[in-house]
């Protein structure tokens, strides 16, 4: 049976998850032991690197939807402060996050990180009312409304507006 086919598929052309937001990160010894005390976990993923798809209850991940309403990208970024996050649109259709902290000191050493993330909004979003929410979990909510024309402009910051909820609970609340 050749794997061809799977690598054909749209879903891995353009992922609406970005997996491994735990740049940075350390691993803990329970990432390390897993695949000791569960070998089914290596034949899913046969490098070992499990930590992903273990973890996912605390990491909140990178999700990008776009429906009839919206177009919607949720952005792991608990690494970094309010402060150190900006987000700015700019005539083409395109929204720039960017995180940036100088080198700290944390339980292991010194760590400086740095991220640059783009998304390209499809055509029919309104860019001057592009909004972007943080939750006290640290996830980032980028929210473009769907309209049926929009102006160019050149570039505009985007405030960041801090939520002091968590985004799991703000989902379960929704689909209750």
């Amino acid at each position: 049976m050749s794997l061809l086919p799977l690598f054909d598929d749209s879903y891995f052309l353009r992922p609406s998850r970005i997996l491994s937001q735990q740049f940075g990160s350390v691993l803990e010894p329970e990432d390390l032991l897993q695949s000791v005390f569960n070998p089914r976990l290596l034949v899913r993923c046969p490098a070992g690197y499990i930590r992903n798809w273990i973890d996912e209850a605390r990491d909140a991940g990178s999700t990008v939807s776009f429906d009839k309403d919206k177009f919607q990208a949720n952005i792991d970024v608990q690494q970094f402060k309010p402060e150190e996050i900006t987000v700015k649109v700019t005539g083409d259709n395109t929204v720039t996050i960017e995180g940036k902290h100088e080198e700290t000191p944390d339980e292991h050493g010194y760590i400086s990180r740095h991220f640059v993330r783009r998304y390209v909004l499809p055509p029919n979003c309104d860019i001057k009312q592009v909004q972007s929410n943080l939750s006290s979990d640290g996830v980032l909510t980028i929210t473009a409304p769907r309209v049926s024309e929009g102006k160019a402009i050149e570039q505009k910051e985007i405030p960041i507006i801090r939520t002091g909820e968590p985004v799991k609970k703000l989902q379960q609340k929704k689909e209750e």
